[in-house]
């Protein structure tokens, strides 16, 4: 997490053919959540790209903006290291 705490998670189900992955928080979340079911699935874009929907479900609905901001975070470092694998790929 942003701050250094480690939260567990379980994968629930990899779908290469979908390009989707769905996992749950199931330990460590600060503060605590009820229930935590979320995923990611990669889209393609009619110009060649491709868009990432991440979706989550939680418990209780007042953590909501506090998870938001999380992923907002995870979305910007996954960001980062996809433009820079794209800029080693045309590099090589």
């Amino acid at each position: 997490m942003p701050d250094g705490h480690l939260v567990r998670e379980l994968v629930i189900t990899v779908d290469d053919d979908e390009r989707r992955l769905v996992y749950a928080v199931i330990e460590g979340a600060r503060p605590p959540l009820r229930h935590h079911h979320a995923s990611f699935q990669v889209l393609p874009e009619s110009d060649g790209h491709s868009r990432l929907l991440w979706i989550t479900d939680l418990l209780p609905d007042s953590l909501a903006p506090l998870i938001e901001a999380r992923t907002a975070h995870g979305i910007e470092e996954m960001r980062k290291v996809l433009e820079l694998t794209a800029t080693a790929a045309r590099q090589s």
